[in-house]
């Protein structure tokens, strides 16, 4: 077997070619192990799950065969120079029918180890007082159960909580509420809270959020002001750096806070996961605000959503939660050791029931490709829906979309601007193709030049919107951030950023790793939320397209959804459930 002679990824082949300077016996079968699994990390996998791959052939042009995995697993674990067992000091790690490189390991371990220890872990309440708080504090609802009032319950008892639900199931909400609670058990005990959510513009929106919670508490001035309002990104939290891997926060240095909440949770991969519960008080407690639904970390691991399954409550935990709460929790055994830790939340007070993005929302979630094409099919003001797009006519539709925009943008007013680029999005599958990211931005500048007279070969003008791909440290600035450059009173283009603590500007000369944003991928949209959303997708099949994509993008959508594209995409995203080949979810298997 010759691996030079196999279409792998430079990455993927420098790695094995390394091994094999390091191991000059290895077995030709390990090296190519030892790829595949550098190629899985690449599109998010966290290893390389050898029964997907034994006995087959990932390249069927090549008269290849891989090993049956029995004998695969044999030549593997023979291979010691480079092949060990879970916390041996070797390059790749091999547990049961998984392949992993060993940082990858470590985190998946180290992760399981932390999250399981701080799930058995309870905190002493005042059961009087909190009652008194969860009904004051939780007195809106007209849904019975109400999930937000036992999902503080859970979180008021416990060092660990997680709680998942879609677009405008409270979220947000429940948390302000359940510190609100948390502060009344404390007294006047001043307690540390940190806000923290994956990047500038989703903790700029979980800070927006929180400060419209906060006021509509009944709560008197004091209590209120205890209350933290301002969110910032976990790369800057944990002290990101842009020479070393490791952050400044970490076991040998926690983090001071008594009290972390994680916005948009869904969003961090497996090594930010384990890089954050590891630089957490042993004491602190940690709460986990996501959707299981949504798309996975860009980067290797769909941690929220491993963590998320097999939630339930015994019948011992169902009567302490009904005793806090007042409301009717049923028993289903959970399925992990995390389970009694997780509540997911199911009704949206954002969508109105049976129809519009909410339905459309739940019948992708659901896998009903009938209902879904059926809903398009009935042109609303929240759903429209182009079967035959043509480049043409979706770039006329996209200009007319964006002019509010550039309009604002020509002003150099920052709020305004951010304004105006919240209410329209552009979300594509991916980057390729007429309908991909790079065409489409590429069209979209060359239009706005000529509209502002800019000549071709001018970089800046009011309105080019961008987004960084590459975390900078040194500016505060982090991979998903958005830009818009903007004029100013001194006849330059600078470009702002939407923070929690306001609008950054920065000399466009100081950026160096981003793209144009008029267009974005699904995966770059996750802690976004927009007024009006126009998906575009792919003219031909594209391994790209899943329910969990399609189901992100049009909850990013607060009041209108566009989808161009054929009902055999849809169909195709819709039935095709996005496959994850972690351990992290058999480590936690109750």
């Amino acid at each position: 077997m010759n691996l030079d002679a196999l279409p792998l990824s430079p990455l993927a082949s420098a790695f094995a070619a390394s091994l094999k300077r390091l191991a000059p016996d290895a077995k030709a079968s390990t090296l190519l192990a030892a790829a595949l699994c550098v190629e899985a990390l690449e599109n998010g996998q966290t290893c390389l799950y050898l029964p997907h791959f034994a006995g087959g052939n990932p390249w069927p042009q090549l008269p290849l065969r891989l090993p049956a995995l029995a004998d695969w697993q044999n030549q593997l674990a023979a291979d010691s120079a480079l092949v060990g067992s879970s916390g041996d000091y070797k390059p790749l790690i091999l547990r049961k029918d998984r392949l992993y490189l060993a940082r990858y390991e470590a985190y998946e371990r180290q992760l399981a180890g932390q999250l399981l220890t701080r799930s058995q872990q309870t905190v002493a309440i005042d059961k009087a007082l909190l009652k008194q708080s969860l009904e004051r504090l939780f007195n809106h609802a007209a849904q019975s159960p109400d999930w937000q009032r036992i999902a503080a319950a859970l979180a008021l008892t416990r060092r660990l909580c997680l709680i998942s639900g879609g677009p405008g199931t409270g979220k947000t909400s429940t948390v302000v509420r359940l510190l609100a609670a948390l502060l009344e058990q404390t007294g006047g005990e001043s307690l540390s809270i940190a806000l923290v959510a994956p990047t500038g513009k989703a903790a700029a929106r979980m800070s927006e959020a929180i400060r419209r919670a906060k006021a509509a508490l009944p709560l008197d001035a004091a209590l209120k002001d205890r209350l933290p309002q301002s969110a910032q990104t976990l790369h800057r939290l944990l002290g990101s750096r842009e020479d070393r891997p490791q952050m400044r926060h970490h076991p040998g240095n926690p983090l001071p806070h008594d009290v972390l909440i994680v916005d948009e949770a869904s969003m961090l991969d497996l090594a930010l996961f384990a890089k954050l519960l590891g630089a957490l008080k042993t004491d602190a407690r940690l709460i986990l605000l996501g959707d299981k639904d949504q798309l996975a970390a860009v980067e290797a691991g769909a941690v929220f959503a491993d963590l998320c399954q097999g939630a339930g409550f015994s019948a011992k935990t169902c009567e302490e939660l009904a005793d806090l709460s007042g409301q009717p929790v049923k028993s289903r055994p959970p399925a992990s050791k995390l389970g009694e830790s997780v509540v997911l939340l199911k009704h949206s007070y954002r969508f109105a029931e049976g129809g519009g993005i909410g339905e459309l929302a739940r019948c992708i979630n659901t896998g009903d490709a009938a209902g879904t094409l059926a809903l398009l099919d009935q042109p609303s003001a929240e759903l429209n829906w182009q079967r035959k797009p043509l480049q043409s006519d979706l770039l006329g539709r996209l200009q007319e979309a964006f002019a509010p925009y550039l309009a604002a943008a020509t002003t150099g007013d920052a709020k305004a601007a951010f304004a105006a680029f919240g209410e329209f999005c552009l979300l594509c599958a991916g980057h390729n193709g007429a309908f991909g990211t790079r065409a489409l931005n590429e069209s979209l500048e060359e239009r706005f030049k000529r509209q502002q007279k800019r000549p071709i070969t001018s970089r800046w003008y009011a309105g080019r919107a961008l987004i960084i791909t590459r975390n900078n440290p040194a500016l505060g600035l982090f991979n998903g951030d958005i830009g818009l450059c903007l004029p100013q009173e001194d006849g330059q283009f600078y470009i702002f950023f939407e923070q929690a603590e306001g609008f950054r500007r920065v000399s466009p000369g100081r950026l160096s790793e981003t793209e144009l944003a008029f267009a974005i991928s699904v995966h770059k949209s996750q802690g976004s939320e927009f007024n009006r959303v126009l998906l575009a997708l792919p003219e031909q099949p594209s391994p790209l397209l899943s329910r969990p994509l399609l189901y992100t993008a049009v909850t990013r959508a607060k009041s209108a959804v566009e989808i161009w594209g054929s009902g055999e995409r849809l169909i195709e995203a819709i039935q095709t459930r996005a496959e994850h080949h972690s351990g992290l979810s058999e480590r936690l298997a109750a």
